[in-house]
């Protein structure tokens, strides 16, 4: 007894583990974070609705317009409208010219279900950066948002935007200049678009793509998915209050906002909690490349995602990158990132990549 007293006032008196600290970013990472998270918190309201007006003057204010002007790295961008009834469009990301039909990147951005575009300037930066780093066209969609519209409207949006493509047989707006391979079709997306990316992919496996003419989804990438639970795993507690962006406040907001209302609609949900029982993977769902930030609050759910695609018998890939927070910031592992997504890319594309000359 004695024994176990004195380990209890040892316990006691021993000092809380301290929480561990994120590499610091850039000045310009920095601002870009202090005014996406600022931007979030205004516009979030307690009772799970979104300040729609204020929303409309920060959303003006952090987007960029496309540019059909190829940059520095010779991407040039525009948008096309799929179905303006329900504001369904993209934002296209290709090169000026290409000598072979190219991959193409289906991109569905973050911002919890309930927040930004296409257009925002992080995501248009990313998928930028994904056209040139991957040589592929980017098709980035802009889904409709939560809570005006639940699940499964970004759902439903993703999926109908592989079937316009799928239907045309191309990216409207592109020439001869760079033709596209729609056989090599990956779906990309971050945070809530990893989520969508997930639930897309599996829809259009199940459903879509035996009798698809000309699209076929070859891989998907889950970046930093948004996934979740009522329990509160070590990951989210350890790093509440000091990783950037995420934290559980804004996680439960964005849960309220997505999920359908009423009994059942608890974060346990099948939309944000993918288990072994629940997940009920499509025969063809695709390859798989889940990237993990080592200070992502959501790192736990995402190993444990992973792990359902692996138990289920499907292609997966984990690559975890430890100074990385939840998001696609300019980061030096940002680079890295890249390269293995484009090694990812041409060892699944349907059409071998040609060797340069």
């Amino acid at each position: 007894m004695a024994s176990d007293s004195s380990n209890q006032a040892g316990a006691a008196g021993a000092k809380p583990k301290p929480k561990p600290k994120p590499p610091p970013p850039q000045l310009s990472v920095r601002l870009q974070l202090a005014g996406l998270t600022a931007a979030i918190d205004a516009v979030e309201r307690r009772d799970g609705t979104v300040n729609r007006c204020l929303y409309g003057v920060i959303d003006r204010l952090l987007s960029a317009r496309a540019n059909p002007r190829p940059d520095a790295s010779d991407v040039r961008s525009f948008d096309f409208t799929m179905d303006a009834s329900r504001g369904i469009w993209a934002r296209v990301f290709a090169p000026a010219t290409a000598d072979r039909p190219l991959p193409v990147v289906v991109y569905y951005h973050g911002g919890g279900f309930a927040l930004f575009s296409p257009a925002i300037g992080p995501f248009n930066g990313v998928c930028r950066r994904l056209c040139a780093a991957l040589g592929a066209v980017v098709v980035s969609v802009n889904y409709r948002l939560a809570p005006e519209h639940r699940w499964p409207a970004a759902y439903d949006d993703g999926v109908d935007a592989l079937r316009f493509l799928d239907v045309r047989g191309g990216v409207p707006g592109l020439d001869d200049d760079v033709p596209v391979d729609l056989g090599s079709c990956f779906l990309a997306g971050e945070s809530a678009g990893g989520n969508i990316v997930h639930h897309v992919a599996n829809r259009w496996a199940a459903a879509w793509q035996a009798s698809a003419r000309t699209l076929r989804v070859a891989g998907v990438f889950p970046v930093q998915p948004y996934f979740g639970g009522v329990e509160r795993t070590p990951s989210e507690l350890a790093l509440e209050g000091v990783a950037p962006v995420v934290n559980l406040r804004r996680s439960d907001f964005s849960w309220t906002a997505f999920l359908p209302v009423g009994a059942g609609a608890t974060r346990d949900h099948p939309a944000a909690h993918v288990t072994d029982d629940n997940a009920d993977l499509a025969e063809q769902f695709p390859p798989a490349m889940v990237i993990i930030g080592g200070f992502d609050p959501l790192m736990d759910w995402q190993r444990r995602y992973a792990d359902v695609l692996r138990r289920k018998g499907k292609e997966v890939l984990v690559a975890e990158y430890p100074g990385m927070f939840h998001g696609f910031p300019e980061l030096p592992e940002a680079t890295k990132v890249l390269q293995d997504m484009k090694a990812f890319v041409d060892s699944h594309r349907a059409t071998p990549k040609l060797a340069d000359a």
